[in-house]
């Protein structure tokens, strides 16, 4: 009767050791897709050890199921890394918000609205420094000349993203 017991006991930390293998595996699943290092990562890792612990009986047992979980992690590594490369999963690490010019979004290239603005410079341009139009401050360049601040200035060149000043 006790050994039956005894039996009973071993059979139930196996399936326990089992449970927490595939739990282990699903953590780490995850720990794949999101960024970072974090609780997945580390619940994920101590499944699997505490699962080892419990389903292994010698040493070498240990050893090989080891080696077993290590070969299928390369294996999801590799499954869940082709999902992400191929598009067919979402990775979070990836921006879905697009910056159009009707959300506000204003580019580089379309800065030749301000030509022919006029404001002030709000530092000394040496030849670089800030000026504001219309109560907007932008960084600012002066051709060559330096203009100190407070100086009545307009934008008369636009060079991709840099506005190129003069004085007044």
């Amino acid at each position: 009767m006790k050994e039956r017991g005894k039996i009973d006991m071993i059979e139930g930390l196996v399936v326990l050791g089992i449970i927490l293998f595939i739990v282990g595996f699903i953590l780490l699943g995850v720990e794949m897709v999101v960024p970072g290092f974090g609780v997945p990562g580390v619940s994920g890792i101590a499944c699997l050890v505490i699962g080892l612990f419990l389903t292994a009986d010698t040493v070498e047992e240990g050893i090989i199921i080891l080696l077993i979980v290590l070969a299928l992690l390369a294996i999801m590594f590799a499954i869940i890394l082709k999902l992400l490369s191929s598009g067919k999963l979402k990775s979070p690490i990836i921006l879905k918000d697009e910056l159009t010019t009707e959300s506000g979004f204003i580019s580089s290239n379309d800065l030749n609205y301000l030509l022919g603005k006029e404001g002030k410079a709000v530092t000394d341009l040496r030849p670089a420094g800030r000026g504001s139009f219309d109560g907007v401050e932008f960084n600012i360049m002066s051709e060559s000349k330096f203009i100190t601040k407070d100086t009545s200035i307009v934008i008369y060149k636009v060079e991709g993203s840099k506005l190129i000043v003069k004085e007044i």
